[in-house]
């Protein structure tokens, strides 16, 4: 974080992605999308914590640092700044169900640092953000197609 100019960062996202217990299955894809994102320039991974919640409630956070075997997340783990705090951890694990696992990504989104660049010199500062759940797209679309064939 300390190479660049805070005026040349883009904005930085998170996402908490949650596999219910027994429902994993760690192939190496989601590893090697992740590292291609990384490798285009498109992204820059800031933060990842692997996030165990117990039954009981009782949640372990887990750095990429803390795993012995990484695979190609080895070459990014020396990059990341660890920037989640306790209360952060707290905050995302009340999200999840009981017995899952959740893998938790912060990353900076360099495709649009020099438009957020520009905007920030201009004068102008992000007000609101958000994302549309694919679902509520893909509902949205399977709504529009079936008006649209009812009307035929």
């Amino acid at each position: 974080m300390t190479e660049r100019s805070l005026d040349e960062l883009g904005p930085v996202d998170y996402a908490v992605v949650e596999f219910p217990a027994g429902a994993s299955n760690f192939t190496g894809e989601m590893t090697k999308e992740l590292v291609a994102l990384v490798d285009a320039g498109t992204i820059r991974l800031i933060d990842v914590l692997i996030l165990t919640k117990e039954e009981d409630g009782t949640v372990d956070a887990m750095e990429l640092s803390d795993i012995e075997e990484l695979g190609e997340l080895e070459a990014l783990e020396s990059e990341l700044a660890e920037l989640l705090a306790a209360e952060d951890v707290a905050h995302l694990a009340a999200a999840m169900e009981p017995g899952s696992t959740a893998g938790v990504l912060v990353w900076e989104n360099l495709w649009a640092a020099p438009f957020a660049s520009a905007a920030r010199r201009s004068g102008g500062q992000l007000i609101a953000n958000g994302r549309i759940p694919i679902q509520a797209i893909i509902a949205s679309i399977e709504a529009d197609e079936a008006s649209t064939t009812e009307g035929a």
